[in-house]
């Protein structure tokens, strides 16, 4: 896949899906939400990790210079 994802988006992402994370280990967040967001944190880990998003894909959007 086609890298479309800059420095600053990646950084949030990951940081994002860290804080997520850290919440539903520690069980601030629980139940039907925890598992939503649960997916959420690993959607924004992965895609930070590989500098790809598959939502900007089809419109077209990159982030990187």
């Amino acid at each position: 896949m086609k890298k479309n994802m800059g420095a600053i988006d990646r950084v949030f992402r990951i940081a994002v899906a860290t804080v997520l994370g850290i919440l539903l280990l520690k069980g601030v967040i629980i139940g039907w939400l925890a598992v939503v967001l649960g997916i959420v944190a690993i959607a924004f880990l992965l895609t930070g990790l590989v500098s790809t998003c598959p939502i900007y894909l089809p419109f077209g959007l990159s982030s990187r210079k």
